[in-house]
């Protein structure tokens, strides 16, 4: 996956992670768009406040703090490794989804910087059979630029709407993540040397960004 669109996924999915740090008040949206929409008010707030998306840590911090109540990170990682997690080891499964967590955070953390001026058009909402999940279907515009379509896939678990997965323009970030740690595992011959790999690339990435 490219750093563009990295980048791009960072920034998006971030939208959902803070999405349970305050009340909704467009009462006309449907509970899922709701949640965004209050995301993208607390991120666009965070933002005015130049000091702060200057210090990484500071970003990297909040961002952590957000993000484990509102994104469903073992439907996620599990959707990530596909037939691997079945095949890995209770340790495997929990060192990845830690480690995929930190390189996803340090990726959202980025994006707090990269994107300014955005706000999000709503489509509408198409119901399914199945009332516990749900895609919210976006268009992320920005002065001067075509609009991004932004689709949310979520699961309602335990009264609460999460994340676990975001399509940009059709392509999701769970498939090209996925596509990415197969073809680490197939080339370097295991899980946990690709996690061992993950892991040292995330400690030294934010040694980096805190010197």
């Amino acid at each position: 996956m490219n750093v563009r669109r990295n980048i791009l996924f960072g920034f998006f999915s971030l939208l959902m992670i803070l999405m349970s740090l305050s009340q909704a008040n467009a009462t006309e949206l449907s509970p899922p768009q709701q949640a965004i929409e209050t995301a993208s008010a607390k991120l666009q707030q965070k933002m005015q406040d130049k000091t702060f998306i200057k210090n990484f840590s500071k970003v990297n911090q909040f961002v952590n703090e957000a993000i484990l109540p509102s994104v469903d990170f073992e439907k996620i990682s599990s959707l990530v490794l596909g037939k691997l997690w079945k095949s890995a080891t209770p340790q495997e499964r929990e060192r990845f989804k830690h480690e995929f967590q930190t390189l996803l955070v340090r990726t959202y953390s980025r994006a707090f910087v990269e994107f300014k001026d955005w706000s999000i058009r709503y489509l509408p909402v198409e119901a399914g059979a199945d009332t516990s999940k749900v895609v919210v279907k976006t268009e992320v515009l920005q002065p001067g630029l075509k609009p991004v379509a932004v689709d949310y896939r979520m699961l309602l678990a335990d009264g609460s709407w999460k994340a676990y997965d975001i399509m940009i323009e059709g392509v999701s970030l769970v498939t090209n993540y996925r596509t990415t740690f197969t073809s680490e595992v197939e080339a370097k011959g295991s899980l946990a040397i690709v996690i061992d790999g993950l892991a040292k690339k995330n400690a030294e990435a934010l040694a980096a960004k805190n010197s």
